[in-house]
């Protein structure tokens, strides 16, 4: 969706250069950036609909009556929370697609460049996460079968990568 967002005159540019054929090495850049970008909103957004941690936090507590004010200042909070959330997504998915409509209306003879670029970056963007949650398996199963040094070592690798 945000691949209009990086289509610049250097990319219009090397579109007319190209004679209108899609250019995936021309492109690659783009998609790049696009991930990256899309990454950071989507981490943003998690933050304001993700709140496990509150709710794991009332099952250590053993006092009910301690149990119930924290309850309501969560249920408060994940309100809060939820409102801000569904305004911000509303607010992007208005603003792209106001982006999106006016972009593919003044480049016209770009729509299909940009509507494979979409699909890469979507593509790449459910492809990616396989291999940031594969990585740290791939240290940690072999820290389990390898030496104290190593282990700890590699343990401590595998916990890093968890972190990305």
């Amino acid at each position: 969706m945000d691949n209009a967002f990086f289509f610049s005159d250097e990319t219009m540019n090397k579109i007319y250069e190209d004679n209108g054929d899609f250019n995936i090495i021309a492109q690659l850049s783009q998609i790049f950036y696009s991930s990256i970008v899309s990454s950071i909103i989507d981490i943003i957004l998690q933050k304001l609909s993700i709140s496990e941690d509150q709710i794991l936090d009332l099952k250590k507590e053993n006092d009910m009556k301690i149990v119930k004010e924290k309850a309501l200042k969560i249920k408060k909070m994940l309100k809060i929370k939820l409102i801000i959330f569904l305004i911000i997504c509303f607010i992007l998915m208005l603003f792209c697609f106001y982006f999106i409509s006016c972009f593919c209306a003044v480049y016209y003879n770009t729509q299909l460049i940009l509507i494979k670029d979409t699909f890469i970056s979507f593509g790449n963007s459910m492809i990616y996460p396989f291999g940031f949650k594969l990585l740290p398996g791939i240290f940690r199963i072999p820290s389990l079968r390898s030496s104290k040094m190593n282990q700890k070592c590699l343990y401590k690798i595998s916990n890093i990568l968890n972190l990305i």
